[in-house]
């Protein structure tokens, strides 16, 4: 950072002009994506699937909640975690802020898990969520949208996720799916995102984009985990594994794995 580049404020102007010449077209890029995106086709979902929350058995179509669109947070919390993936959580914090605006714009935001429902509770009572959280545990609905993982879903190392085989690195794994539900009932799969497919609703990523240091994740695997903690436990002497496992004092507590190096990468 002392070797920058120091100029006059003319030169500084001058440099800015040609960077947002490339800023520009790289917005028109992602309008045409999204627009694409929208234009994608769509399959009807056929499956009966149940959830458990609050009010007990809840099905997909209860989950809209009145709305004609729903997007779930495939949130990574196994059947025997005691808390939630630390990269999933650092989603959870930009999600929060978001739910009031887009439940005003005929959007309902899930997240859901194969944990049980009290575990998921209280660990969105700690983080202070609201967001409702609903456990898919007894249902095909995680294994179907291949965000978790049983052992028959191994092939020669291998799981499908991210729409390709990929080396198995944990029971569980990270995602969005978004759904359309029409006039007459019928509930549609419109897309999904996985690894870092959705990583533009990460608010501090795009703030660090335009700091000087960036994200700053100089090492030892140059992604979130490097830094990124539950946000009630920064300035503990916590630490994120390999696999984004949070470590307390050096030994794994949260019992699961988050999102594999290469989703959590900056790169």
């Amino acid at each position: 950072m002392t070797n920058h580049s120091i100029v006059s404020r003319q030169q500084w102007l001058a440099a800015h002009a040609e960077h947002l010449a490339k800023e520009k077209q790289v917005t028109h890029q992602r309008e045409a994506l999204a627009a694409a995106r929208r234009d994608l086709p769509w399959t009807l979902v056929e499956m009966d699937y149940h959830f458990q929350d609050a009010l007990g058995t809840v099905s997909l179509d209860d989950l809209f909640e009145g709305r004609s669109q729903l997007i779930i947070k495939h949130f990574m919390f196994g059947a025997d975690w005691q808390e939630g993936c630390v990269g999933c959580s650092f989603e959870m914090d930009h999600l929060q802020g978001t739910l009031v605006h887009l439940a005003n714009h005929d959007v309902s935001v899930v997240a859901v898990s194969r944990g049980p429902l009290a575990a998921l509770d209280a660990f969105r009572r700690r983080m202070g969520w609201s967001i409702r959280w609903v456990s898919s545990a007894g249902s095909d609905f995680n294994r179907d949208f291949h965000v978790s993982f049983d052992p028959e879903d191994i092939v020669d190392g291998k799981v499908f996720h991210n729409f390709a085989w990929e080396p198995f690195v944990c029971e569980e794994l990270s995602g969005f799916s978004v759904f359309y539900r029409d006039e007459d009932g019928r509930i549609y799969h419109t897309f999904s995102a996985y690894g870092r497919g959705a990583e533009e609703l990460l608010g501090s990523y795009v703030l660090l984009d335009m700091t000087p240091n960036g994200r700053n994740e100089n090492g030892p695997r140059y992604n979130l985990t490097d830094w990124v903690r539950h946000h009630d436990r920064y300035g503990s002497a916590d630490t994120v594994d390999a696999t984004g496992r949070a470590n307390r004092s050096g030994s794994a507590t949260s019992q699961g794995c988050c999102h594999q190096a290469e989703t959590l990468s900056s790169g």
